[in-house]
């Protein structure tokens, strides 16, 4: 049983930069590949990056590639989501999610993903 917890979203202007956390409970964190994902208002929730146990492969979506980076640390029990270059686009409740299985490459579908966070708000607006 993994629980997760995210933060650090908010209200920002486009262009701007923020940073999402989630933290995790449990001693087997490095066991899981963990994953953000975001839904917007009246969409389906959609793949934003994921990162593998170790850290040592991840992806992103077209989207948010060169924009955000996922990084992990397995000693805090931390996965974070750097956010550059903020659009209006990119306003969502943001998920992150862990993935139990043992898949070489960190999964971009939600369904391959065990354990859910409660989600942060992330709005850019001028």
């Amino acid at each position: 049983q993994v629980q997760l917890v995210e933060s650090g979203g908010g209200l920002v202007q486009p262009g701007d930069s923020l940073r999402l956390s989630c933290a995790a409970s449990g001693r087997t964190f490095s066991s899981y590949a963990m994953g953000w994902f975001r839904q917007a208002p009246g969409k389906e929730r959609e793949f934003v990056a994921a990162i593998r146990r170790n850290g040592g492969s991840t992806r992103y979506s077209d989207s948010v590639q060169g924009r955000f980076t996922i990084s992990r640390d397995n000693a805090k029990n931390t996965v974070s989501l750097q956010m550059n270059s903020l659009k209006p686009e990119d306003t969502a409740v943001y998920y992150c999610a862990a993935d139990g299985s043992t898949r070489y490459q960190p999964s971009t579908r939600s369904m391959t993903y065990d354990y859910w966070g409660q989600g942060t708000q992330v709005t850019v607006s001028s």
